[in-house]
């Protein structure tokens, strides 16, 4: 079983991609400082309590373990946070990668998958958005996302070192079989936040804007299954493994919904209703951002299994329920 080194592991998405790993033939080996994870998330694989930005850490793991790849998680990755501490997210999203890669490259680890995010592109000029789309990034979340995104390219021509940018849209959903799930703290994305209220955790959910140019006036997101999203990653590896040039892919269901949309899926799947109040806008929220996914579908043989949003929706409220 190849070793694959994952930074973050212990979070939302890193558990949920070490699992596809372990089930797809490769033994995940976790670093994560816990801030944001869970040392109960990681039930597969081995686990090294760290962080990334201690390159004597990176050093002894490469040298102790055959490390074929790299999947690189570790970040902070509140937007808001990133606008008023930008300080804390320039120094962990991008000096630790600058470590990160370092000790890669001292070691002669070749590989590197990258969750980058969506938030690179900015505001869109165009729906849906494709991987050639400008990047013009609006807080110094997605400008540490795009920092790295430029670093690796750099590095890829002076080092040899071969990577996937992959940016993520909207993750959600938890593990179909109900063993790990999605639980942040502080939560900020819509789905966990409106079933919270259907459990009673909170009272009301806010709709941020309701006069926006879309078909119910408010915000449309591409919500991906966070399971689908774990599959492409592995998609990626095996396609670098086996010889694919670098490159940058958008991972995204193609299609979006709305606000009050994923609201009343909640309400349908739950049975319970959830009291809304309208409140203004958010700076720097566009109207819409749906993914182009073509690219990942052409290239990395890869789409989703689970697009429909009753179904995200029911595998987040199994695990909610769980853990209330």
């Amino acid at each position: 079983m190849p070793n694959v080194l994952v930074t973050g592991g212990a979070g939302y998405i890193g558990s949920h991609c070490c699992k596809e790993l372990s089930v797809q033939g490769f033994n995940p080996i976790i670093i994560d400082n816990l801030i944001y994870g869970y040392r109960e998330n990681v039930k597969w694989g081995e686990f090294l309590y760290g962080d990334i930005g201690d390159i004597d850490l990176l050093n002894k793991c490469f040298q102790e373990n055959e490390i074929t790849a790299v999947i690189h998680f570790a970040a902070f990755a509140y937007v808001g946070e990133s606008v008023t501490d930008p300080m804390k997210y320039y120094e962990n999203n991008v000096r630790s990668t600058i470590n990160l890669l370092q000790s890669m490259i001292k070691n002669n680890i070749q590989f590197i998958i990258f969750s980058s995010s969506c938030s690179t592109y900015g505001v869109p000029e165009n729906i849906p958005i494709e991987e050639t789309h400008s990047q013009n990034p609006i807080n110094p979340y997605g400008r540490t996302k795009y920092i790295i995104e430029q670093m690796l390219k750099d590095y890829a021509r002076a080092y040899d070192l071969k990577f996937l940018s992959l940016r993520y849209f909207n993750a959600a959903g938890a593990d179909p079989e109900g063993e790990i799930g999605e639980n942040h703290v502080p939560e900020t994305h819509l789905i966990p936040l409106v079933l919270d209220v259907a459990l009673g955790k909170r009272e009301t959910i806010h709709v941020f804007g309701t006069d926006y140019p879309t078909h119910d006036g408010t915000c449309i997101r591409d919500y991906i299954h966070v399971t689908d999203l774990s599959k492409a990653h592995i998609a990626a590896l095996k396609y670098l493994l086996n010889g694919g040039r670098s490159g940058v892919y958008n991972l995204g269901n193609g299609s979006g919904y709305s606000v009050l949309e994923v609201i009343k899926t909640v309400e349908k799947v739950t049975g319970r209703q959830i009291p809304v109040i309208n409140a203004p806008r958010r700076n720097g929220d566009p109207p819409i951002l749906i993914a182009s996914n073509k690219k990942a579908s052409k290239e990395l043989a890869w789409a989703p299994e689970i697009p429909e949003l009753d179904e995200i929706v029911r595998t987040a409220w199994e695990w909610h329920k769980k853990i209330k």
